[in-house]
């Protein structure tokens, strides 16, 4: 790759081994790029790849037993690997700093927010104390914290996800460092706060020419935000490019199959998505050749028994792979991934008859504020505040909305997790709330949840036999050897073999987890399967992977599900109908393609305006909300959202609006769309 004089960071074959008792493991394996002043180059890759290793090997911020153990690590000439702890604790935040994906973890619970500011800033600066506080409130204007002059003196606990991310930029910008390396930024946030971050991060660099190196995989980000793009997978860099050229062409199998593997707003959902067979190999077991070779649809004999160099394809672009060597380049032009057999799903037969499996009218739940020694009630937090909505038999009903809006709160209040404090939940005719003790467990049977997390939802000390095999026996369906066969039917239905029932949770990967996840949910032949965030702690491939065989389990076995999200490209591919959620309320209710092409609620538009797309060329119109979503313990008057909304009237802030239909299949809680905006 070309030299420039403008070179801030050079990272030349850099290798990190982590000491274990089973032998050195090599996380990093040989990798090299270069960032110059105000440039921002993205790392992609699968978890596992080694994205976030090489970021941390940059500040030496790697576990005890992990090293870097050869190549350079050049910071305006300085080879950063030779430096002693000491000298390397004086670049760490001053110049060269960091932003950590989860700002809860990291930000210090037992101090106030100004005061983890002001540390990082006398650790490098001698100011006196009311210099230092100025400069921390100077900080939380800068990145946009609200009201910073009562907030410099907040416990982390008392923001929210995106205006703790906005400390952790501030905390990151505190000694205006040269270089700010971000792992996974926004991956945690919702569309309109990551749009909020993203716009932040693009403003800060303009202003100072900050350098970015930002790690994620998320290619909507990378699209938006990134000047050049890094590929990694297994430790290596197999493909390195200018943003545009990159999405334009990838070169290297492995990068479009990841691009290809994304639902987009424009994906066709009759479509199947396309996937990444296997997995990321463990760090034990690399394989011989090219590291990719054992998923690759164009592998040949000389992929499984020879490593690829890096190849020079353009001037400042590299892969490495077979096909890009130029000796062979005009016998063999680069193919485009071979499509699946059976891309489109069928038709789904289960919508014709449009049977209303629940129905769902004006579900509300208050948690009570206690306060003092009496643990007497002051208030309330209005979870669920009057929610109404239905879904029929094979059908997906999307709910999406920022964090805290109460999405899954309407799922655990419809499977009975939780008691609602008004309202009616009907399922197949049934009504919940009247149901007796017998009653409630036959319905809870055709009702199951599939979790967010696959790590957390499994017990470890269980193997998979008992896992999926509990429903089975709590509603007497099976036991015995009929557990067992039912169990390995399970397995296969979900894609895995009926010999890892006798496996435990750590031996399986990310994606096989929701897997198991997905057959426990199945073992008792539910009806509705509410999936909350079930693809959201997932890579993209194998995100795919679970899309697809949701869609086919709905069209095989007539499955009804409510997917509660906050990925709208996601919730878009897979849905029948959207409903969208604000502060507790039902804003918007229609077909996934109508939200999309016309949506009618000033908050639905913004949504759907935040999505980042994957596509470099295309500038979103962005419609930024102001502020952060109210407090659901003390909401706003008339319509919630008027305190946000960019179309907001005076109507608006004194009388709430009321769910209309626009259309036999549009509903809508706006008073742009009603008498009142006509008179």
């Amino acid at each position: 790759m070309a030299e420039n004089s403008n070179t801030l960071l050079k990272v030349e074959e850099m290798k990190t081994v982590f000491k274990t008792r089973a032998g050195n493991l090599e996380a990093v394996d040989g990798v090299s790029f270069s960032i110059t002043k105000g440039e921002t180059v993205a790392i992609v890759g699968e978890s596992g790849s080694g994205k976030s290793v090489s970021a941390l090997s940059i500040l030496r911020l790697l576990d005890s037993n992990g090293e870097v153990t050869s190549g350079k690590i050049l910071f305006n000439d300085l080879n950063l690997k030779d430096l002693s702890a000491e000298e390397i604790r004086k670049i760490r935040g001053n110049e060269i700093a960091m932003i950590f994906q989860d700002p809860m973890t990291c930000l210090d619970p037992v101090y106030t927010i100004g005061d983890q500011i002001i540390e990082t800033i006398k650790i490098h600066e001698d100011l006196s104390k009311q210099e230092l506080r100025e400069r921390a409130l100077e900080l939380l204007k800068l990145v946009g914290l609200p009201d910073p002059e009562s907030r410099i003196d907040a416990y982390p606990h008392q923001l929210s996800g995106g205006q703790r991310q906005r400390v952790m930029i501030a905390i990151a910008l505190a000694c205006r460092p040269n270089l700010i390396i971000a792992d996974e930024p926004t991956t945690a946030l919702d569309v309109t706060v990551q749009a909020q971050i993203m716009e932040l991060l693009k403003d800060l660099q303009s202003q100072f020419g900050t350098a970015i190196i930002l790690v994620t995989h998320d290619l909507g980000v990378v699209a938006e935000m990134a000047d050049k793009v890094v590929v990694v997978y297994a430790g290596q860099v197999v493909e390195q490019s200018d943003v545009k050229e990159l999405f334009q062409k990838p070169q290297h199998p492995y990068t479009e199959a990841l691009m290809r593997s994304i639902p987009k707003i424009d994906t066709d959902k009759n479509r199947r998505l396309l996937t990444i067979k296997g997995n990321v190999p463990s760090l034990r077991e690399i394989p011989s050749g090219c590291r990719f070779h054992p998923r690759c649809p164009l592998a040949t004999e000389k992929c499984k028994s020879e490593e690829p160099p890096l190849f020079e394809v353009a001037e400042n672009r590299v892969s490495k792979c077979w096909i890009a060597d130029s000796s062979i380049q005009d016998k063999r032009k680069v193919p485009t991934l071979i499509e699946e057999p059976d891309s489109n799903f069928e038709v789904n037969e289960h919508l014709v008859n449009k049977q209303l499996l629940l129905d769902v009218n004006n579900l509300q739940k208050h948690f009570p504020i206690t306060k003092g020694v009496l643990s007497r009630t002051v208030g309330h937090v209005k979870a669920v505040d009057g929610v109404s909505l239905n879904i029929h038999k094979g059908e997906v009903l999307g709910l999406v909305g920022e964090s805290g809006c109460g999405k899954s709160t309407v799922g655990r209040l419809i499977t009975g997790l939780i008691e609602s404090t008004n309202g009616d939940v009907s399922f197949d005719g049934k009504q919940l709330s009247s149901a007796n003790r017998k009653d409630k467990k036959a319905i809870r049977k055709r009702i199951q949840f599939v979790f967010q997390d696959p790590y957390s939802s499994l017990n470890p000390r269980m193997t998979i036999l008992d896992i999926i095999g509990e429903p089975l026996e709590v509603h007497n369906l099976a036991k015995g050897n009929t557990k067992r066969q039912r169990v390995g039917e399970l397995l296969e239905i979900v894609g895995l073999s009926k010999n890892d029932m006798h496996k435990f949770p750590h031996q399986f990967s990310g994606g096989q987890r929701q897997r198991i996840g997905i057959a426990r949910a199945l073992a008792t032949e539910p009806d509705l399967l509410i999936c909350d965030e079930a693809v959201s702690a997932l890579d993209v491939s194998v995100q795919a992977q679970i899309l697809n065989l949701l869609k086919d389990l709905q069209l095989k076995m007539g499955l009804s599900y409510l997917f509660i999200s906050h990925d709208l490209n996601v919730v878009k591919y897979i849905s029948d109908r959207i409903a969208v959620m604000y502060l507790g309320e039902i804003v918007e209710v229609t077909d996934s393609d109508t939200l999309f092409k016309e949506p009618l609620h000033p908050y639905s538009q913004a949504l759907i305006s935040a999505v980042p797309i994957p596509n470099p060329v295309i500038q979103p119109d962005r419609i930024i909300l102001k502020g952060e979503v109210p407090s659901p313990s003390n909401p706003p008057s008339g319509c919630k959202f008027h305190t946000r909304c960019p179309a907001a009237m005076d109507i608006c802030k004194q009388q709430k609006p009321e769910l209309k239909a626009i259309s036999n299949v549009h509903t809508v809680s706006c008073h742009l769309y009603g008498e009142e905006q006509k008179a």
